[in-house]
């Protein structure tokens, strides 16, 4: 068993919760259940079918990538929302959400663990996203097809899922960004475009971001967005489960997005 306020003060810390504070999520503790924590789980995203989930494995604490809570939401708890903040309320589970600070760690961020399933080597931050570097970028160890990337990260990623690829997929690459979830927003082509960047690797290509791909050329690896954001959460609770003495669980609830 654990308690709340050290298994809370642990995240902020390894997370560097407070230099995000632009972040649209309103990162940390978002819902305060019991004071105890004997089992925690970990997600991607919130929603009625995890908390209900949790529930049901008799869960304390939920630690997710997405949560519920963002810029001045919440304000008033009406509909879906209510649903969601009562299903918590009625069994006692708290909420931590931690979003683009688990996008940008340098160690188990999603897109440094992207970096190292791809062998990147010397990789180094970039991808500006609201003030903040979110994504990693370096050179594969030896050139190789963007098809063949895809399969390297498809065997590679903990939930199952299909990939689309953006321009040609025999194309041989050798410098690769990766930016999880909606990392193809149209501003990120010209940072992509001077660093000489041949590949992006995220989780989905935007209608947006076609015309600045193509100009830029820049071949788009999209993972799926809920794959993509997967690694960092469950390198989260593998340091949660070596510091504390609580019992843990990833849950899969894979949206094919």
């Amino acid at each position: 068993m654990a308690k709340l306020k050290d298994v809370a003060a642990f995240l902020d810390e390894r997370l560097n919760i407070a230099k995000f504070r632009s972040d649209a999520s309103n990162n940390g503790l978002q819902f305060e259940g019991g004071q105890d924590v004997f089992k925690a789980v970990f997600a991607v995203d919130a929603s009625h079918a995890l908390f209900t989930t949790a529930a049901d494995l008799d869960a304390d604490f939920i630690f997710v990538h997405h949560g519920i809570s963002w810029g001045g939401s919440l304000k008033r708890i009406l509909s879906l929302d209510a649903k969601r903040v009562a299903m918590l309320a009625a069994n006692s589970i708290s909420l931590y959400g931690a979003h683009l600070p688990l996008d940008a760690h340098p160690e188990i961020g999603h897109n440094a663990l992207l970096a190292r399933m791809m062998k990147l080597e010397n990789p180094s931050p970039f991808g500006e996203y609201d003030s903040y570097n979110i994504g990693f970028q370096g050179m594969l160890p030896k050139e190789m097809t963007v098809k063949g990337l895809a399969k390297l990260l498809d065997g590679a990623l903990l939930s199952e899922g299909p990939y689309h690829i953006f321009g040609d997929p025999e194309r041989k690459i050798m410098r690769v960004g990766a930016i999880s979830g909606g990392g193809a927003y149209p501003a990120v082509f010209s940072e992509l475009y001077a660093l000489g960047i041949d590949c992006l690797v995220t989780g989905e290509m935007t209608h947006e971001a076609y015309h600045y791909a193509l100009e830029a050329g820049v071949s788009v690896l999209s993972m799926g967005h809920y794959r993509s954001e997967t690694p960092g959460v469950d390198a989260v609770m593998q340091e949660v489960r070596e510091h504390f003495d609580i019992e843990t669980e990833f849950l899969d609830l894979p949206t094919g997005l």
